[in-house]
């Protein structure tokens, strides 16, 4: 062996000493056999397939998650004919059977020509960086819930509201459908405040939105806190003549919560007054209108005496 080939061979031995000390996985594919020549002895410790067990790329496929297979490995040769670089992020089957997250990267060696030759690349486990990641999205999940949450009474806010009634407004006119709003508020709640403290006025908030949510009829139907002490019932697919019995009900709920109001004299109790609206919105009609309408009957229904629902035909 001449000094050239000793030193090649010792160059040889630290590359493969250095390679196999490290956390990443190396491995090679070559193209034409679509065998294993080479696979970091570190694949046992993360998969616990031994690197003997690597054979072929249908070892490599069938040790993918099932869900991630098909994407991974057209996408991977996809790329590999193409020439193309690449690297894939899928999860991987441990020999006990649970999963862990792998990070391919890929470099494609190719002949004179530009077809492939071989694939070289790097497994890395990035099971810990996707479980931040997943942290992180519930994260960002419970402050966007949060963010349309009402952080006193725990029903929606105006915000959501704004959002599902144009979503439920555009689904009416493409659909046509009716769509209906109650808008409803407390009767005297300034005397309540007056009388019990804005404390107690928390508590009777709270009180009202919870017999309130006992109207709700599906997934669909939508409570929110409007602002102060007013609240707006959003009803996809609800007619008149339903959304007028669902607010008496709002009404009847808040009357058997048996709140009393002291402030409004001895042995009052509290009272709701609603507005309603109901539609099959046309093409260019457009959502605020429709709302100060039932704003609009609910302040008529104040006049006229409050504890009462206002519609198009008068008082009920």
């Amino acid at each position: 062996m001449s000094v050239d080939d000793a030193l090649l061979c010792e160059d040889s031995g630290v590359y493969k000493t250095l390679l196999e000390s490290t956390r990443a996985i190396p491995w090679k594919i070559e193209w034409a056999t679509l065998r294993f020549a080479y696979i970091g002895p570190q694949i046992e410790a993360l998969l616990g397939w031994s690197a003997q067990s690597w054979l072929t790329v249908q070892d490599w496929a069938d040790r993918i998650h099932p869900e991630d297979r098909e994407r991974v490995f057209n996408f991977c040769v996809a790329q590999s004919q193409a020439g193309m670089d690449h690297e894939a992020d899928y999860r991987a089957l441990r020999k006990d059977g649970e999963f862990v997250w792998i990070r391919d990267v890929v470099h494609v060696v190719r002949h004179a020509d530009g077809t492939p030759e071989a694939l070289i690349g790097f497994m890395f486990d990035i099971s810990e960086r996707k479980r931040t990641e997943e942290r992180l999205l519930d994260m960002q999940r419970e402050l966007e819930e949060l963010s349309y949450k009402d952080g006193l009474t725990g029903v929606a806010n105006r915000r959501r509201f704004d959002v599902a009634m144009e979503t439920e407004w555009r689904n009416a006119q493409r659909l046509r459908r009716p769509v209906s709003l109650i808008v409803l508020d407390i009767d005297y709640f300034k005397q309540y405040n007056d009388h019990y403290g804005h404390l107690e006025g928390d508590e009777c908030l709270k009180r009202v939105a919870k017999a309130l949510e006992g109207v709700l009829r599906g997934p669909r139907d939508l409570l929110c806190r409007f602002g102060g002490e007013e609240f707006v019932l959003l009803l996809p697919d609800t007619d008149e003549g339903a959304a007028m019995a669902l607010a008496w009900r709002c009404l009847d709920l808040v009357d058997k919560a048996l709140i009393p109001h002291a402030g409004h004299g001895p042995g009052k109790r509290l009272t709701l007054s609603a507005g309603v609206n109901a539609a099959v919105p046309k093409e260019h009609d457009e959502v605020n209108p429709f709302i100060a309408v039932a704003d609009r009957r609910l302040y008529l229904a104040k006049e006229r005496g409050r504890a009462r629902v206002v519609t198009d035909d008068g008082v009920l």
